[in-house]
């Protein structure tokens, strides 16, 4: 764990329950735990998991100049969401292709919390930030925690007045078990689920009153890594485990477009000005390659990286892979030609232990219409 500079207060749980705290985004993270993880997956689908998620870095933009510097590192139109909401987003560089993802909250007219993960969304900020009348707090001292699954809302509707109010895609700032939280319907796993936001001194305390007094509902701690289970079907994608940082173009540099990774709707309709903007949109129809869907025959899942073949030959990769026993279907993302990326195109992925049949197919392939997560009441 050499290269972890940043630590979790919930360290000493995780590794009480088999974890040995693998490095991501410079903190230690549980990325494994001593139990099945299928068991974690269920418990979200179907009631409840906790899990730490404070490894994503937290960035605060203080001052009269923060929208303007929020809305030229960003693809959405800042100036549009109001205080108690948040919005999802990306950041580009120069050359138009992407570099990080994040949530960005507004607290008040001149507050932004900004959340993302390991790409360079802190470094777009501090360089949007230049000789501009605005402060950016990196901070570590916030933990994340996330309760995520159809038995979230239950559980906290017993402690938190008022949260089944809260809408997706908006916060609320109240006491959680005695302790000041910020609570954001947001999540990273395509069910109803809530991140709240606490004081390091406060994380133990509020991990520890979830995991005992949810276990008779069903809710327990989930690993991390669960997450990948639950956005292999949900279609969330997770750099730069998608991206062409881990599957390099021969004799190209690093950065894929909005436009082949399926993110382009996070432009905000005619904005212009932000870092990138000309070159995305020149790009529009250049796509290398797409991402998509694919369904495999069978119950083994994908393995990660598994080479994509067309007619024999390989054409793409997929980039995760999982079988979920609970919908009964075997689904992965891959990076796939342009022209493959029809449904029903036939196609073969190359296992370690053999070749599985597979058709691309769109995506998210759990909750298409994202009922589950933007539920009211």
């Amino acid at each position: 764990m050499t290269a972890s500079w940043r630590f979790s207060a919930l360290a000493d749980r995780h590794r009480a329950m088999g974890s040995d705290l693998e490095d991501w985004s410079g903190m230690g993270t549980a990325w494994s735990y001593d139990k099945d993880q299928t068991e974690e997956y269920l418990a979200i689908r179907t009631k409840a998991g906790v899990m730490d998620v404070s490894g994503l870095k937290k960035v605060h933009v203080i001052g009269p100049h923060a929208s303007h510097v929020i809305d030229r590192a960003v693809t959405r139109d800042i100036e549009k969401l109001k205080p108690g909401r948040s919005t999802y987003a990306c950041m580009l560089n120069e050359q138009g292709k992407f570099v990080d993802d994040c949530v960005i909250y507004r607290m008040g007219p001149h507050s932004f919390m900004v959340v993302h993960g390991s790409g360079a969304g802190h470094e777009q900020l501090t360089m949007a930030a230049t000789g501009r009348n605005v402060s950016v707090l990196f901070d570590d001292d916030l933990h994340d925690i996330s309760l995520q699954g159809p038995l979230a809302v239950d559980f906290l509707e017993k402690h938190v007045p008022g949260i089944r109010d809260v809408v997706y895609f908006s916060h609320i700032h109240t006491m959680l078990f005695g302790k000041p939280v910020t609570i954001s319907r947001t999540g990273y796993t395509g069910e109803r689920g809530y991140e709240i936001f606490c004081r390091r001194q406060d994380a133990v305390e509020i991990w520890d009153t979830i995991v005992a007094e949810g276990a008779g509902m069903g809710i327990i701690p989930t690993r991390f890594t669960t997450l990948d289970l639950l956005r292999a079907e949900s279609y969330l994608l997770f750099f730069p485990y998608d991206n062409s940082e881990m599957y390099p173009f021969e004799d190209e540099a690093h950065g894929d477009t909005l436009w082949e990774l399926g993110l382009d709707f996070t432009v905000s309709k005619g904005k212009t000005g932000f870092r990138g903007a000309e070159e995305h949109y020149r790009l529009k129809g250049k796509e290398r390659f797409k991402i998509y869907g694919v369904k495999l025959e069978g119950t083994e899942p994908a393995a990660e990286g598994a080479p994509l073949l067309k007619d024999g030959k390989q054409v793409g990769v997929v980039t995760i892979g999982m079988y979920s026993p609970l919908n009964e279907h075997n689904v992965g993302i891959a990076r796939m030609p342009v022209d493959c990326a029809v449904p029903g195109t036939a196609l073969t992925v190359q296992n370690p232990d053999g070749e599985i049949a597979a058709t691309a197919s769109p995506m998210p392939f759990y909750d298409p219409d994202k009922l589950r997560r933007t539920a009211k009441g």
